[in-house]
C-alpha cells in the first residue's frame, strides 16, 4: 500500500507547506544521524527526509492525494522478511547471510503520462507572420467519474489478498550458499498491492478515458518545416490520474507556389523578355509583406541575383523571440523569344546589322580581348 507520508511527519492531510518545513525541521533536528547515532534513529531520519520531499513537492504531492506512491518504485521502509527481493548488493548479502533485507513494495498505481504529438499544415504566408488555432486533440484525459482513482463512487481499493499488499510474490530455491529468494510482480495485482473490486463504469478502473477537445496554441512568427512548439501539460493523462503529458504541435509547411526558403532567407526568378533586359525596366515585385519596386538595370544578364535586404523570414531566436528578418534573393532568367512573326524578324535583323552582330565573332567578349581563335593562334604559334 503506498506509505502515509503526511502520518509520517506527524501533518494532517491539508497541512500547508510552512507547517509541512516546521514539522520536517523539529524531527530532522531530534533524528539527525549527527545527532542522534541510534540505527532506528537514522532510519527514521531517511523516512521522514523521503516524506519531505514528495510533500515539498506539489507534484508529488498530488499524486499521494490521488492515493498514489511517487517513490513507489524506489524502495520502502526497512522490514524483518528475511526473504526480501533483488534490489542490490546489500539485498542480496542480506538473502544470502540472514541479515534481513528490504522488498521494493507496491508499484504506485498513479503513473506519469505520454508525451502526444500532433502535426499543423501552415502555408508560408502563416510561418511568416504566426498564428493562433484551435486543435481538435484526441488524448486520455482525467476520468470526471472517479476523478483517476478507478473506483466507483463510494467505494476504495481493497489489499490484494495474493501479495498481502506488497505487489511482489517471492519463491525461495536452495544452493550451495544457502536459500536464494527471488521475487517478481505479483500477477493478480500487477504489482499494485491492491486490487479494485468495483471498477468505474466509465474508465474500467484506469483513472481515465479517451477524449477529443480543442487545445489552443500559438505558432510564433519565423517557424519552419518541423519546427515543434510545446504545450506543457496537454498531452496524455497517466494511470490512475498521474500528471498529463506534453503536447507537442510540430509545423508541415506547404510549399508555396512562387518562393522557396532557405532557413529566414527566400529565393525566387523573375523571368524578363529580352527587350525589358536589355533596356531596363522597373516591374512590381510581390512579396510576403506587401508590393516592392524591382529596378531592373540595362543590360541585366540571366542569372543575375539582386538581394532585398530585410524581405525575408523572421528571424526566430531558441526563446521564441523574432530577431530581424532574412533577405530575399531575386534571381533574372532572361526569356529569349522563340517564335516571332515576320516583322519581329525584319526589325531584329536590322538590330543585329545595326550592331554588326549578323555573324556571331568568337574572338568578342574575351578577357582582355583574347577570345577562344587567339588564344589557339598564341598557343599554336608558341610550337
Amino acid at each position: 500500500m503506498a506509505r502515509d507520508y503526511y502520518g509520517t511527519l506527524g501533518v494532517s492531510s491539508d497541512a500547508g507547506p510552512d507547517e509541512i518545513k516546521r514539522a520536517y525541521r523539529r524531527l530532522a533536528r531530534e533524528l539527525h544521524p549527527d545527532i542522534n547515532p541510534d540505527p532506528a534513529a537514522q532510519e527514521r531520519f531517511a523516512e521522514v527526509s523521503a516524506a519531505y520531499e514528495v510533500l515539498s513537492d506539489p507534484e508529488k504531492r498530488r499524486i499521494v492525494d490521488l492515493g498514489g506512491d511517487p517513490l513507489g518504485n524506489g524502495g520502502g521502509g526497512g522490514g524483518g522478511d528475511p526473504f526480501a527481493g533483488f534490489g542490490g548488493l546489500g539485498d542480496v548479502m542480506d538473502m544470502f547471510f540472514g541479515a534481513g533485507g528490504r522488498s521494493r513494495g507496491p508499484r504506485s498505481r498513479v503513473q506519469p503520462g505520454a508525451d502526444a504529438l500532433i502535426r499543423m499544415q501552415l502555408t508560408l504566408e502563416e510561418c511568416f507572420s504566426g498564428v493562433t488555432r484551435d486543435l481538435a486533440v484526441d488524448t486520455a484525459v482525467l476520468c470526471s467519474e472517479c476523478t483517476g482513482s478507478g473506483c466507483a463512487p463510494g467505494t476504495k481499493p481493497a489489499i490484494c489478498d495474493i501479495c498481502g499488499g506488497r505487489g511482489e510474490v517471492q519463491s525461495v530455491q536452495r544452493s550451495f550458499l544457502g536459500q536464494v529468494v527471488t521475487s517478481r510482480p505479483c500477477p493478480t495485482c500487477r504489482g499494485l498491492g491492491e486490487v479494485i473490486p468495483d471498477p468505474c463504469r466509465q474508465c474500467g478502473g484506469d483513472g481515465r478515458v479517451r477524449s477529443r477537445r480543442n487545445v489552443g496554441v500559438r505558432i510564433p512568427a519565423g517557424v519552419a518545416d518541423g519546427m515543434r512548439v510545446r504545450l506543457a501539460g496537454q498531452g496524455e493523462v497517466g494511470a490512475g490520474g498521474g500528471p498529463a503529458g506534453d503536447l507537442y504541435v510540430e509545423v508541415d509547411e506547404i510549399p508555396h507556389d512562387v518562393f522557396t526558403r532557405d532557413g529566414a532567407d527566400l529565393h525566387c526568378t523573375v523571368s524578363l523578355p529580352m527587350t525589358a533586359a536589355a533596356l531596363g525596366t522597373t516591374l512590381p515585385l510581390p512579396t510576403l509583406d506587401g508590393t516592392e519596386e524591382l529596378h531592373v538595370e540595362p543590360g541585366t544578364q540571366t542569372g543575375t541575383v539582386r538581394t532585398l535586404r530585410g524581405k525575408g523570414m523572421p528571424r526566430l531566436r531558441s526563446t521564441g523571440r523574432v530577431d530581424g528578418r532574412g533577405d530575399l534573393m531575386v534571381h533574372v532568367d532572361v526569356v529569349v523569344p522563340t517564335r516571332l512573326d515576320r516583322e519581329q524578324t525584319e526589325l531584329l535583323r536590322k538590330l543585329a546589322a545595326l550592331r554588326g552582330e549578323e555573324q556571331p565573332n568568337l574572338s568578342a567578349g574575351g578577357r582582355n580581348g583574347h577570345g577562344l581563335f587567339s588564344r589557339l593562334r598564341d598557343t599554336l604559334g608558341g610550337r
